[in-house]
Order: structure tokens, then sequence, then C-alpha cells
């Protein structure tokens, strides 16, 4: 359980000392860089440290006042720099490569309030109902607000076959309602696949270590149950909260056969990298539909702009979260890190993502939730001290997924009558079995002489 993130994979290793002075440069060359205004701020600094160790009502270490300082600094830069002690490590670690008992959220702190970032699909979360946007206020009716996201996301944990109660609050609803949730031992199985009318279902959760091949394997897979190539491929990414940069480029190479990627833009002129597709197109050509929604962010956005932007995809759901900022490890001890928003990413066509996220190509609602109308999507752009979008915004990416549309006009409930339990899903399957069939009728057409320019 954590907040988004998109983190380059190429750690600093160089090891620094956390002291009560760290922030003072200990070099001769450090130092002569250092103006005579950091030296007036950090002289104010220590004084505050020493008025409070003597004068506050209640006697408070050194240790946690210099905590207390750090998380002030980087929360004052934007909502994805923090510094991660033992305890924050370790959870970072569990996320990447092992399993846990919870129940299979991302969630982030946001004024006090833990709010959901976005349920983990099949987990116990998911299945209960929550959503992208919603606060959790109280945990076995304890009030957790103005708490640390951290005793938030302990509690939360727990031995698999445990119950806890969460009280939620959903913007859209009149009053909050409590929802009883089994924890149960969170696999981290970031890539699952079915076969759904000859069609290929890739669902990605995370983007953690080797997930690109993993997607590659689900290909291979999917072909050997059919016997042969399906019809063509939806790429599930709602949800999705992020995670490595080299394995979104990594999925994004599967589908593309040449070009960029992705580029990521630091603070110098010169601070650009570029990553580009391999020769050969793993999914050979087949149609392929993205869904996108306002949980897909980060990693998830870096695929489905790159494949938008290569017309080699449809992408089909919700105005994505809009995360456009690269997060970089920085170890400062054997047990400590520094994760510090080093980049912005730009997609093929040179656009951020930053705040506005990607507009799909076809805004599909999910009409199997009986919320989606009066339920308010939350994005980067609601987190307090984002980074600016560095250009505006085009209107394109501002969505308004209640307008009427005639396509759209089914119900939850007469959906439900006839065992669709996920429209997007099921409208991106009969998207892709039209296409074949068009395809199909235009072949008998032409004998099967076609031939693609």
């Amino acid at each position: 359980m954590a907040a988004s993130r998109l983190f380059s994979s190429n750690l600093i290793g160089a090891s620094l000392l956390v002291t009560a002075l760290a922030t003072i440069p200990a070099t001769t060359a450090a130092i002569s860089a250092v103006d005579a205004k950091s030296y007036d701020g950090m002289e104010e600094f220590l004084t505050v440290l020493q008025r409070v160790r003597m004068d506050y009502v209640d006697e408070v270490t050194e240790e946690d006042l210099m905590r207390g300082a750090i998380d002030g600094m980087l929360s004052s830069l934007d909502p994805h720099s923090s510094f991660l002690d033992a305890h924050d490590f370790e959870n970072l670690r569990t996320q990447t490569e092992g399993s846990y008992g919870g129940l299979g959220l991302s969630v982030t702190m946001q004024d006090g309030a833990v709010k959901v970032i976005a349920p983990t699909k099949d987990t116990p979360a998911f299945k209960a109902g929550i959503k992208a946007g919603d606060f959790i206020t109280h945990l076995d009716g304890k009030l957790i607000f103005g708490g640390t996201l951290d005793e938030a996301v302990d509690q939360m944990r727990g031995e698999a076959g445990t119950t806890i109660n969460l009280t939620i609050v959903r913007p859209g609803r009149d009053k909050p309602f409590d929802v009883d949730i089994t924890r149960a031992i969170i696999e981290l199985t970031p890539v699952t696949w079915e076969i759904e009318d000859n069609i290929g279902v890739i669902s990605i959760s995370s983007f953690t270590a080797d997930v690109g091949a993993d997607v590659r394997n689900a290909i291979s897979d999917i072909e050997e149950k059919l016997g042969g190539k399906p019809d063509g491929i939806v790429l599930d990414l709602r949800s999705n909260p992020g995670g490595l940069l080299d394995e979104a480029v990594a999925v994004s190479d599967v589908f593309l056969d040449k070009g960029e990627i992705v580029s990521q833009r630091g603070r110098r002129k010169g601070d650009i990298e570029r990553f580009f597709a391999r020769p050969g197109d793993y999914a050979r050509n087949l149609p392929v539909i993205v869904l996108v929604d306002a949980g897909s962010a980060s990693a998830s956005e870096i695929v489905a702009g790159a494949l938008k932007d290569h017309n080699r995809a449809l992408i089909m759901g919700n105005q994505t979260f809009g995360k456009g900022s690269v997060q970089t490890l920085q170890p400062l001890s054997r047990t400590t890190a520094l994760k510090l928003t080093t980049a912005r990413y730009f997609t093929p066509n040179g656009k951020s993502v930053q705040e506005g996220g990607i507009r799909p190509d076809i805004v599909v609602p999910q009409l199997s939730d009986p919320d989606y109308k009066t339920r308010i999507r939350f994005r980067e752009s609601d987190l307090r001290g984002h980074l600016i979008n560095e250009v505006d915004i085009d209107d394109d990416v501002l969505e308004d997924d209640t307008v009427e549309d005639p396509r759209f006009s089914t119900s939850a409930e007469e959906l439900e009558e006839k065992g669709v339990e996920d429209f997007q899903l099921h409208y991106a399957l009969e998207t892709i079995g039209r296409t074949t069939e068009a395809s199909a009728r235009l072949a008998a057409r032409t004998g099967g002489n076609t031939r693609k320019n």
C-alpha cells in the first residue's frame, strides 16, 4: 500500500550520512558553493531546533525533530518525494518483491486523510467495491484522520483471514458507509491473462520487475492455448498505479517495432534520456485495445501514451491519473533512502501527461459501476503541491465521462441481468470482435488478397 509511483531503476549507490547536521555541507568545495543566504537559513534552522528542544511543552528527541524537518522539506517539493526509513524501505521491498497479508490498496495521504489511489484487481479491497478517490476515515471504528500513512497502512495489514472494518467517505454520496473486509495474502502476481471470445485479455496490476517478460510469456501462452493467433489483445491497465520505468518501456516494446517510447527530462537542458523500441513487434500486429481509468498512473500512462502516439493501439476507458514525473531512489544508508522526483517524462509526440493525463480515443464509462455518474474521480491534479505542467493542457484531455451518449444508455441493473459484470471490458471485446468480422468480410470480397501499406 503506497502512493502512486514511477521509479528509475538506476539507483545512486553512494551512501550519505544521516545525522543532525546532514544538511550542512561537509566539504570545502561544497561550503564554497553555499551563499550567505543559505548560511543565514541554516543558522535560523538550528536556532529553532535549539528553542524547541529547550522550551517545548513536552520533551522531544533530536531524532524526531530531524525526521520532521526532513519530511517537511520534502513535502514542500511535490507529493511523490519522501524520506524512507527502515520501515518504509522494507514496505517498498515487499511491494516489489514479496507478498503480505492485507487488503490490496494503493493509498496516499491528503490533508491528513487517507485517500485511495486504486485497489489492486482481484484483491479483497477490489472485491469489496473500494473505489479510487474514496477516503478512509476510520479503521474498526477508530478515527485515523491526522495520523501518518504508515500507521494507517500498518493497521490495514495483518494476518490473512482476519477482518477489518473500514469507514468510507465517497465523494458523491451523502453519508459515510462501512465495509467489512477480510484480509488475504496479497500475492504480487502483476501479470495475469485469460481468453474471452478468442481474444487475449492481459491484465497488469503494477509494473514490478520482469513485467515486460511476463507480458511476452502471456502472449505465447494465449497462442499456445488457442493453437494459433488470437483475434486481438486487450491490455488492461485499469487501477494500475505504476512502478518501474524500465518495465513500462519493456511492455511498450512488446507491441512496437520502432520509434521512441518515452523521454525523461531533468532539471538541466542536457538531462534528457530517450528510450526506443527494438525491431520486432512481438504481438505481430494484432489489434490491441488498452483499457485505462482514473487509477491508471505513471508507468501505465507511459505505455498508453506510447501505443497511442504510434497508433498501435486504441485507448479506451476513462482519462488517466496524470502523473508525469519520475522518482529516483537514492540510498542514504543500508536501511534508509531518499525518493526524489528527478525528471518529467514525455510521450513520443512530446506531450507531458502531468496533471492532464491521457484522454482515451474512445471514452467508455464503467456502466456496471452504479456510482460512476456521481463518484468524483481523484487524480494527480487533486494532490496538494503537485508539479505544474510546463505547457498548457489540451482541451481534449478535459473529460466529462458522465455526458449522456446513446451508445452508453444501459443501466447497471440491465447489465447485471445480461450477465455483464465489466462493461468497459465487454465493450473492448465487442470492438475487437467487430474489427475481426469487418476484416474477414473484406478478405472474402477481395479473395484474401489484401495488402497493408
